[in-house]
């Protein structure tokens, strides 16, 4: 198994999709034709920006074109599955891109093992987070009025390729999500590591911590 770790660090949206979309399509492309490729786990941070997938309600998102160039942020309409969703400083985004064949794994399981992986990394900190019926990602509280959610999910995949992931909010201003109705809720919060612990995190420790849960449950 060939799975290349790399860290982008701060990186504008569209160029971390641009780069994303040819590793995608590489890895497609040498699986078709037989040739050797290699699995990607990519890390990075985005500027301001929210994410719109195919099945997302243009309502989710609250502000207009002005609005969003007075906070200084952006929306792109992407392909991934899962509706609205913001990107921001502070926040650990994570793009593997795998070929889900080689680690014998269906899109349904491949999903819930990026959720196992933010469970564990949350419970490294003492933090009893969960998954919430009908509702992918990673949650606290979730079956309570005080549900919220501390990392988004949304994947793509062809010819059991993967692309786009999660985001795991660490040290997140979670301001910037009062302005959508996040993933389509209306009625749930969202959180952070920072928020719970009531301390800032260091990303680059969660970074480790969440690499080394994906590789363990990826090589199982």
């Amino acid at each position: 198994m060939k799975l290349n770790i790399t860290d982008w660090n701060i990186i504008p949206y569209a160029e971390a999709w641009t780069r994303q979309t040819e590793c995608f399509d590489a890895l497609i492309h040498a699986k078709q034709v037989g040739e050797e490729y290699e699995n990607h786990i990519i890390l990075c941070e985005h500027p301001h920006v929210y994410t719109l997938g195919r099945s997302g309600k243009e309502g989710n998102m609250l502000l207009g074109e002005e609005q969003l160039q007075r906070i200084g942020a952006t929306l792109y309409h992407i392909d991934r599955g899962g509706d609205i969703t913001y990107h921001g400083p502070g926040q650990l985004v994570c793009y593997p891109i795998l070929n889900l064949e080689e680690f014998s794994l269906g899109l349904k399981e491949y999903v819930h093992l990026l959720e196992e992986a933010v469970i564990r990394v949350c419970a490294s900190y003492g933090i009893a987070a969960g998954r919430l019926e009908k509702a992918t990602g990673v949650w606290l509280d979730g079956d309570t009025p005080r549900a919220r959610k501390i990392c988004a999910i949304g994947v793509r995949s062809s010819h059991f390729v993967t692309m786009h992931g999660l985001a795991l909010n660490v040290n997140t201003d979670l301001r910037y999500f009062s302005y959508i109705n996040p993933c389509g809720f209306v009625d749930k919060g969202v959180t952070s590591l920072q928020q719970e612990l009531k301390r800032e995190v260091p990303l680059g420790e969660v970074k480790e911590r969440l690499c080394e849960e994906l590789k363990g449950l990826l090589r199982k």
